[in-house]
């Protein structure tokens, strides 16, 4: 430890204060998972932000001094205030802040607090944002664990300045502390803040309820088969393959918002392929397994049931990624994509190259896989906590601190809402493919360079996919952000590839259905072809067509011509080869 006559040096601080950050989060009952804790990576990008900011210290001056300016026009500004003058504010929360809403803060004391914070989070993020001569990967780094230092500190997660949580408690008589103080003690007990009630979800009964049967069972996945609701369906199947890292139902939430109930009822034959929950017994299971064992087995479990040579697809996230290297591996193999088992493909917010990856790429450097590569060769898996925590903390105001406040300091109940209970249903993930998976995408954008990747004994290239193909993203996406989905779907030989881009984000922009009759329509996306030699993200976006409501419409019809002819629906699910085993949801989904 330097004396207290040394000045600590600005990278010392940086890291002293993430430090902290990370400690006190630890302490409100926030998990922190291994890939966020201090590394040299995360010191190195501090070190590098220091050496940028000393680089050009006339830059630095002058955005202090700009802040300074601001805070005397604060100052200024409530001194009006208080002479009984209206006065603009000199700063205001972003639309989708929603921290400050409450009406208390625009008391005098308490509107002083918010904008003082929102000035100095704004001057510290800014500053750290401007800063010139970092690596892609440092600047990201460095910007993640500034944000999380500012999120930690705002005034609204602390009791004393918080004057929802002061005035709530006076109204109940400290009954709502005493409420948040039980609580905290029992997401400390569970180990994880408590997002939402989970008692009127169960498996099964309210969640994963539109009925079917599991036609396939391995060690890797279940194939479901969806029961038709429809006199007469489309002869070619469905089949749905989600990430692993999740439970499928999210595509199978509550009869009012499942895609799957949905697309059974436009006469479609579905399928959805139901990961298995490995255990450290899966530690040497690789991603060309979960291909060969689980994705082309339920295609051809399909194509076998309805009688088919070929089947469309869809992949979702991680479970698109994979699609995408099968389709290759399956063209390559086949002599075209003509001749394979597949007829098109769907994808929904899925990366094909990850050089711009959204906000996982700051955990995603070689020795911060290392070290994690190091954790689940110990474990044999990944555990879902661990993931669950991370992607948390991308969004920490809206998925660490809103409960935090909510629970802890105004003393309330999380409420009951679906989404938030398939999200906290998390999956493990064997530890070899799980290193595959990060290191040849990532680390190494294996997937995206023609022949870098072999697969099914084939040389792996997605420019040459010929299939026709629909995909779904989303511009509020930070795990796949949508102009990363587009560059390289743009570029593929595919001569039909059908774009849709919603306003929502990586779950809600999915999970996205018709709006009910007699409501309002508060939604809307853009959808369009993507013609040949068009690669420009933005300039599609301009020529796109904004139509109101779900996507989920237009997406129908464009997978109903993708199909054959309809026939009569079957009678019952499965055949001799692909006999019944039980009843949807399934086994694999319960574990």
């Amino acid at each position: 430890m330097p004396s207290a006559a040394t000045p600590l040096s600005p990278t010392q601080m940086l890291a002293d204060m993430t430090q902290t950050t990370l400690a006190a989060m630890g302490q409100a009952g926030v998990p922190i998972p291994a890939t966020v804790a201090p590394t040299q990576a995360m010191l190195a990008a501090f070190a590098a932000t220091t050496a940028a900011l000393q680089k050009d210290p006339h830059a630095l001056l002058k955005q202090t001094l700009n802040y300074h300016q601001q805070q005397l026009a604060l100052y200024a500004n409530m001194l009006e205030r208080a002479m009984g003058r209206e006065v603009a504010p000199v700063i205001t929360p972003s639309k989708e802040d929603r921290r400050f809403a409450h009406e208390s803060w625009q008391l005098p004391f308490f509107d002083l607090l918010k904008q003082s914070y929102l000035l100095a989070s704004q001057h510290v993020t800014e500053t750290v944002a401007n800063a010139q001569g970092m690596n892609a990967q440092q600047k990201m780094q460095a910007e993640f664990y500034t944000r999380l230092y500012v999120d930690l500190f705002s005034p609204s997660n602390i009791l004393l300045t918080n004057p929802e949580a002061l005035s709530t408690a006076m109204a109940t008589q400290g009954e709502s502390l005493l409420n948040g103080m039980k609580n905290m003690l029992e997401d400390l007990q569970q180990g994880k803040i408590s997002m939402v009630d989970k008692k009127p979800f169960v498996v099964g009964e309210t969640l994963a309820v539109t009925p079917g049967q599991v036609v396939l069972r391995n060690r890797i996945c279940e194939v479901i088969q969806y029961t038709p609701t429809t006199e007469k369906v489309h002869k070619t199947p469905l089949v749905i393959c989600p990430p692993w890292i999740n439970r499928f139902y999210v595509l199978d939430l509550q009869p009012q918002n499942s895609l799957v109930k949905y697309l059974v009822d436009q006469g479609f034959q579905v399928f959805m392929v139901s990961w298995k929950n490995p255990d450290a017994s899966y530690r040497d299971v690789g991603f060309e397994d979960y291909i060969k064992e689980g994705f082309v087995p339920a295609v051809n479990c399909a194509n076998a049931i309805c009688g088919t040579e070929q089947a469309n697809v869809v992949g979702y996230c991680i479970g698109g990624t994979m699609v995408f290297a099968a389709l290759a591996a399956l063209q390559s193999k086949f002599g075209s994509a003509a001749k394979s088992p597949i007829k098109s493909a769907t994808f929904l917010t899925t990366l094909s190259d990850f050089a711009n990856a959204g906000e996982l790429k700051v955990f995603t450097d070689d020795a911060q896989v290392a070290a994690l590569e190091v954790k689940m060769q110990r474990d044999g898996v990944l555990d879902g906590k661990e993931m669950a925590s991370t992607f948390s903390l991308l969004r920490a105001n809206d998925l660490v601190w809103n409960f935090v406040v909510s629970n802890y300091l105004l003393g309330k109940q999380p409420m009951p809402f679906d989404i938030l209970v398939w999200n906290d249903d998390s999956t493990r993930m064997p530890a070899a493919m799980h290193s595959w998976y990060l290191r040849k995408l990532y680390v190494e954008n294996a997937l995206a360079k023609p022949n870098a990747v072999t697969l099914l004994g084939e040389k792996i290239d997605l420019s040459k996919l010929e299939y026709p193909m629909y995909m779904l993203s989303a511009l509020n996406d930070h795990i796949t952000p949508w102009e990363s989905c587009f560059a390289p779907y743009a570029k593929m030989a595919s001569a039909s590839k059908r774009m849709a881009v919603t306003k929502a984000g990586h779950v809600a922009g999915v999970v996205s259905p018709p709006t009910p009759a007699g409501k309002p329509i508060k939604r809307s996306f853009w959808v369009g072809e993507i013609n040949k030699g068009q690669s420009n993200p933005q300039d599609w976006l301009k020529g796109a067509a904004e139509t109101p409501d779900s996507w989920w419409p237009d997406y129908a019809t464009w997978l109903s011509g993708q199909s054959e002819e309809q026939v009569a629906a079957p009678k019952a699910q499965g055949n001799k080869a692909y006999k019944p085993l039980c009843a949807a949801p399934g086994v694999y989904v319960k574990e």
